[in-house]
């Protein structure tokens, strides 16, 4: 990204830039500061949108060959087309020699960094991945937002906070603006505040239910499962989350048992380095063959509501019944 700021900041802007990674809210500031540094304000003439699937790669590319209409640059933002992982040759040759008043803005969530389009967009622009920021960064965001609204919260606060949240940084300031709102007439925001007014991630509340399943508490699990039916979680979703939350626990407890530790546990996991100690805590409430049972009896479960044997709401609840408990 510092490359990224240095072309924006000196004004010395590329033909081609790739915005991608798991972090909407990055791609999207910063596509949105590629867009006032690139084109005229309130230029529709000279600047195209192109979203989804199936963009239309040769009409893009003849627009592109046409002279901008009394302006400096023709600029495409060009979002989640999939070209980067599929059917992106045609553009990647165009890109190659591109005509000098074209310009192209592309963000996607994945890439295959193998492909064409993206070795090209390497050579001839500049490719930026947004991941997703470990808890130190998320920490720092979080008490700049705050101090904007002379607000501060201690950092054990913030890190419950983010247990709630989870990474996605557009879901965290929007938790944050409820919070802010809440505390509107109070500079400092306690644990009281978040757990009062902060909604728990999905991810967390199957969490919660994990843990409701080890203290065998079948009356938590369920009542647990009826609140994400009630904000219209699908079941299958649910049981989805389910094997994997059991998924990771496995891997957690046999990646602690050979020795690895925190850091590369989240590296393997794929999990904030922040949520590591939770993950390996609830593991150990488990054995290694209750965990690989767990997640056979989820995808006995899926196949049994895919074949028809079963509905998909009462296949969760036998889960959670009768398995799990």
């Amino acid at each position: 990204m510092k490359q990224l700021n240095e072309d924006i900041k000196q004004g010395k802007l590329r033909s081609v830039y790739l915005l991608y990674g798991e972090e909407r809210y990055l791609r999207r500031q910063y596509r949105e500061r590629l867009q006032k540094a690139l084109c005229g304000e309130g230029d529709s003439m000279n600047t195209h949108f192109y979203t989804g699937k199936d963009v239309p790669v040769g009409e893009i590319i003849d627009l592109a060959e046409t002279l901008p209409f009394l302006a400096e640059r023709r600029v495409f933002f060009i979002d989640d087309s999939g070209l980067f992982k599929a059917g992106g040759e045609k553009m990647a040759e165009y890109l190659a020699a591109p005509a000098e008043t074209a310009f192209f803005v592309f963000t996607e969530s994945e890439v295959d960094k193998r492909s064409k389009l993206f070795k090209t967009v390497q050579s001839k622009g500049y490719a930026a991945e947004f991941s997703v920021q470990d808890e130190a960064t998320l920490t720092r965001w979080v008490k700049g937002l705050l101090a904007k609204d002379g607000k501060s919260a201690a950092d054990g606060t913030i890190r419950l906070f983010l247990t709630k949240t989870g990474t996605d940084m557009d879901n965290i300031q929007t938790e944050l603006e409820k919070l802010i709102c809440y505390c509107m007439d109070r500079e400092t925001i306690t644990d009281a505040d978040v757990e009062a007014i902060c909604t728990t991630h999905i991810h967390n509340r199957i969490f919660d239910m994990i843990n409701a399943i080890a203290d065998k508490d079948q009356k938590k699990a369920l009542d647990l499962y009826y609140d994400l039916l009630a904000l219209k979680e699908p079941p299958m979703r649910i049981l989805a989350l389910i094997a994997r939350q059991c998924n990771l626990l496995l891997q957690a407890k046999e990646l602690q048992t050979h020795g690895f530790g925190n850091s590369a546990v989240a590296g393997k996991l794929g999990v904030p380095p922040f949520a590591v100690g939770r993950y390996l805590k609830q593991a150990s409430r488990f054995s290694a063959s209750t965990l690989r049972q767990a997640v056979r009896q989820c995808v006995e479960a899926d196949e049994a509501v895919k074949t028809g044997r079963m509905n998909d709401m009462m296949s969760v609840e036998v889960l959670i019944l009768s398995v799990l408990c």
